[in-house]
């Protein structure tokens, strides 16, 4: 029954984390030869094109953090046991999630876009580590109820 809030946390942060997926965090024109212009999104999915006027060259490498990131915060919440471990991988996560806001920042930058804009995938980027500290101090905040129910018995 301890297991209440933080779960939800986590749970808006997988959410979030997979719609990454689908909305894009960075969209924007990149020069194509002298007069042509090539409409790129960076994204987690991936982006299948070859040479340095891919803009998703980074993107397979955000891709395995973010697929990481889903995993462990769904693998962690089954880890209410362990309230400490669990507080400590939340923690892990949620720097991993703050290098995911990284590698998008410099895949953004990376391609020289001539004109572009952030979208509505860089909301759900920054909500994510929002998110998993809420769940950090929902698990935090049981483990004292747990200590502070021992003291009692």
């Amino acid at each position: 029954m301890l297991q209440r809030k933080q779960t939800l946390w986590a749970l808006l942060a997988v959410i979030c984390a997979a719609l990454t997926f689908k909305f894009a965090f960075y969209s924007g024109n990149m020069a194509v030869g002298a007069n042509g212009h090539v409409f790129l999104e960076v994204k987690a999915a991936p982006v299948l094109a070859f040479g340095k006027d891919s803009a998703g060259a980074g993107s397979v490498l955000i891709l395995i953090v973010t697929v990481i990131l889903i995993a462990g915060i769904l693998i962690n919440i089954f880890n209410f046991k362990a309230r400490k471990k669990q507080l400590w991988i939340t923690l892990g996560l949620t720097f991993l999630s703050l290098l995911n806001i990284l590698l998008y920042w410099r895949s953004s930058g990376v391609p020289p876009f001539t004109e572009g804009s952030f979208n509505i995938g860089a909301i759900f980027s920054l909500a994510i580590p929002v998110f998993l500290l809420f769940a950090a101090r929902g698990i935090s905040r049981d483990q004292k109820l747990v200590k502070s129910a021992d003291r009692l018995r």
